[in-house]
């Protein structure tokens, strides 16, 4: 029996996140920023006919968007998040299996559904989560992963045609689409790999999918075989129902401003690790080898001094405040002074679930009343809003945090900025 996938992808979904509490915004041209306000991350349809270039610098682009009206956002990832969250819920209770796939994407299977039926069953899925949530999406089905990514894609650039639904399940309508499909544009193709393609003259996808397999699997490995063997409806790439096993955690943000002060180097990194010990503990999990890292901006003509510096744990730990205070032991052992600092961050690495975590002889692991001093942490910061109850060492001003000078409210993270009607 032939599988069917779908991908359900949200449009312009940073844009459609500000448009939700600004409906004004529809119909206009929008564009968010990336960190520190820096490039164009998200452009809606109306930003990209007025000329705007994915990944634009803002200074670059500044009198372009002052000229066609455009609308201009600083990121806000706890709307996003939140947001994200509230879109795969919806999905979550209208299909049988799914798998998120990024904060604005998922792939579902609609296996059991009879082919007639799915076109219905999709648009009336795309209404239900507009009128849910207020974020337009676009969906692809196909018998493969590649293919319903593929016919995503076709479903976004031709709105008006298709309606954000397109199917690629029939084999005529797959072979006049991949004819014209670039093969730099299919999933798991990325510029290298759609380099070597072309230079021995495949173009696009259907000369992809028309290709010698042992060829393919010499030029671009194992996984360039499988996505041909995708594009011809063959499935050799499974829903993940389960999210696969972390490696690392990372928090991390470049400067505002330039940095030269160890104190306030000392209050961004008590900020990640306490950004990075919440991620633990909602997974249940415990670090046993800490990383801290600085850098200054490789960019500018300044002096340059970037390190970092490890430190592996004999017990694991959850607790912000030991965290915290085993960052500060590396960052001491590499500050420097007189740099002009741009970036810091910490990494968590060797994570393990806590119920497998073991006593160590010298008391390092975490006690009974470390975790109840968490539980009540995470508690109180759930019900009151993040960073309601913190430690001293992540500071109150915060002066050396990221430039978001155009940021909109966090509608529905934050009692105090919660829409007013």
């Amino acid at each position: 029996m032939t599988e069917t996938f779908g991908l359900i992808d949200c449009n312009s979904f940073y844009c459609s996140c500000e448009r939700v509490f600004n409906p004004q915004l529809v119909g206009k041209p929008v564009i968010v920023l990336s960190n520190n306000d820096g490039c164009a991350v998200a452009r809606s349809d109306e930003a990209k006919a007025v000329g705007i270039p994915m990944g634009a610098p803002y200074f670059k682009i500044k009198d372009l968007c002052q000229k066609n009206g455009v609308y201009v956002f600083s990121s806000n990832y706890a709307l996003y998040g939140d947001m994200s969250r509230r879109v795969m819920q919806v999905i979550a209770e209208h299909v049988p299996d799914m798998e998120i796939y990024s904060i604005d994407e998922a792939f579902v299977s609609f296996d059991g559904f009879k082919t007639r039926d799915l076109d219905e069953f999709s648009r009336n899925l795309r209404d239900v989560i507009y009128r849910s949530t207020g974020i337009p999406v676009s969906v692809g089905i196909g018998p493969t992963k590649v293919l319903a990514k593929a016919a995503n894609q076709v479903a976004k650039k031709n709105k008006e045609f298709t309606g954000c639904v397109y199917t690629l399940m029939d084999i005529s309508e797959r072979t006049n689409c991949l004819k014209q499909f670039p093969v730099g544009d299919l999933w798991g193709v990325g510029r290298k790999s759609a380099e070597k393609l072309r230079q021995h003259n495949i173009q696009t996808a259907f000369e992809l999918m028309n290709a010698d397999e042992k060829f393919i699997q010499k030029l671009l490995t194992i996984n360039g075989r499988r996505i041909l063997r995708e594009l011809r409806g063959e499935s050799c790439i499974e829903l993940e129902m389960l999210e696969s096993d972390r490696k690392q955690i990372i928090s991390s943000r470049s400067f505002g401003r330039p940095v030269y002060k160890k104190i306030e180097i000392q209050e961004s990194i008590a900020n990640h690790a306490t950004i990075a010990a919440e991620k633990l503990r909602k997974q249940g999990l415990i670090t046993k080898s800490i990383s801290v890292f600085i850098q200054t901006n490789p960019f500018k003509n300044t002096p340059q001094y970037h390190n970092s510096i490890s430190m592996k744990l004999i017990s694991g730990t959850s607790a912000t405040n030991k965290l915290i205070r085993h960052t500060f032991v590396l960052l001491d052992k590499m500050f420097k002074d007189g740099f002009e600092y741009k970036k810091a961050g910490v990494v968590f690495e060797r994570l393990i679930p806590k119920d497998e975590s073991q006593y160590d002889f010298f008391g390092l692991h975490d006690t009974e009343q470390d975790d109840t001093l968490m539980r009540m942490l995470d508690r109180v910061n759930a019900v009151e809003g993040k960073g309601t109850l913190k430690f001293a060492a992540c500071g109150i001003d915060h002066f050396w945090k990221m430039a978001s000078n155009m940021k909109s409210r966090s509608f529905t993270t934050k009692w105090s900025e919660l829409l007013r009607v």
